[in-house]
C-alpha cells in the first residue's frame, strides 16, 4: 500500500494515568483530613463545609480510576465489548456530581448572605493556600491527556474548580481578616460556581452524548465519507454509523460499494487501506460491508 509520514494519535499511558489518579485520591484525602480538622478546631463550618466538596471529588476520582481498571477486562460472551462502555457512565455520573455540589455550594452562599457566619480569616487562608497548591498540583498531572479522555478531564475539571474554590477562600479569608466583610465569602462562593458549571457543561453533554450511542463531537461523518470516496476502488460508502465504545475508542460500522473488478486481494487491501484512514480519524474498530457497483 502507500507509505506515509503523519503517525496515528498514541494512546494513553495507563501506568501514568493510574499513577496520576492515585497521587490524586492521596494528596487530596490527606488534604480533606486536615482541613476537616482544621475546620473542628476552629469551629469553621465553611472549612468543615469545603472538606465535604472535597470527599466528593475524592470518590469521583475513585470512580475514575475504577473505570480505568474495568476497560482492560477482556470480552466475554454476556458483554462482547468489555466494560469499556463503563468510562462513559463514569464520567457521566462525574459531570452531574458536579453540578450537585455546584447546587450545595449555591444554596448555601445564598442562606449565607441572610445569615452570615463570623469565620475567623487567617486559618481559612492558610488552610486554602495548602488547598491551591495539592489541586493545582494534581490538576497539572491530568492537563496533558485532558482532551484525550472524558474521565481525565473530568478529574482535570475537578481538581481546577477545587483550586479556584480554594483561591477564593484565600482572598476571602484575607479579606475578612481586614475588614470583617463575613457577606465576602458566600459572593465569592457563587462566583466561583459560575465558573464551575460553565466547565462541567461541556462534560455533561459530552457523556450524554456518547452514552445514547451519539456521533462523538470529534467525528465528521462527511469527512470519513470524502477520505473513503479518495481511496481507488470505492463507488460509494453509506449507513455510516459511528459511536463510542469508550470514552477514548470509537467504532463504526458501514457499507462501501466497490469496483466490480476488484478480485479478492483487491478487496482486502482496499479495506486495509480504508481502516487506515479511519485510524487517522479517530476510530480504531470498524467494520466494512463491500458490495460491487457498477
Amino acid at each position: 500500500m502507500h507509505d506515509h509520514a503523519h503517525a496515528h494519535t498514541p494512546p494513553l499511558n495507563n501506568a501514568q494515568v493510574n499513577r496520576a489518579f492515585i497521587w490524586g485520591i492521596s494528596l487530596n484525602l490527606a488534604f480533606v483530613a486536615t482541613e476537616f480538622i482544621a475546620g473542628f478546631l476552629t469551629h469553621s463550618l465553611a472549612l468543615m463545609a469545603d472538606a465535604g466538596h472535597n470527599l466528593s471529588d475524592v470518590a469521583s476520582l475513585a470512580l475514575s480510576l475504577l473505570g480505568f481498571r474495568l476497560v482492560k477486562i477482556t470480552s466475554n460472551p454476556g458483554y462482547t465489548y468489555g466494560y469499556r462502555k463503563s468510562t462513559i457512565l463514569i464520567s457521566l455520573f462525574n459531570a452531574m456530581l458536579l453540578l450537585i455540589v455546584v447546587g450545595v455550594i449555591g444554596y448555601e452562599a445564598i442562606r449565607r448572605f441572610s445569615q452570615p457566619y463570623e469565620v475567623p480569616g487567617t486559618p481559612i487562608a492558610i488552610v486554602a493556600g495548602i488547598g491551591i497548591l495539592i489541586n493545582a498540583f494534581t490538576a497539572w498531572l491530568f492537563f496533558k491527556d485532558k482532551e484525550k479522555d472524558l474521565n481525565i478531564k473530568g478529574a482535570y475539571l475537578h481538581l481546577a474548580a477545587d483550586a479556584l474554590v480554594s483561591l477564593g477562600t484565600v482572598l476571602a479569608g484575607i479579606m475578612i481578616i481586614y475588614t470583617k466583610w463575613y457577606w465576602l465569602d458566600p459572593l465569592l462562593s457563587i462566583i466561583v460556581m459560575v465558573v464551575i458549571v460553565f466547565g462541567t457543561w461541556g462534560l455533561l453533554r459530552d457523556s450524554l452524548r456518547l452514552s445514547m450511542d451519539g456521533v462523538p463531537k470529534d467525528i465528521d461523518l462527511q469527512e470519513i465519507r470524502k477520505k473513503a470516496l479518495a481511496l481507488d476502488g470505492v463507488k460509494d460508502i453509506y449507513h455510516i454509523h459511528v459511536w463510542a465504545l469508550s470514552t477514548t475508542e470509537n467504532a463504526l460500522t458501514a457499507q462501501v460499494t466497490i469496483d466490480p473488478r476488484l478480485d479478492a486481494a483487491g478487496i482486502e487491501a482496499l479495506k486495509k487501506a480504508l481502516r487506515h484512514e479511519l485510524e487517522h480519524l479517530g476510530i480504531r474498530h470498524s467494520t466494512l460491508e463491500t458490495g460491487f457497483g457498477s
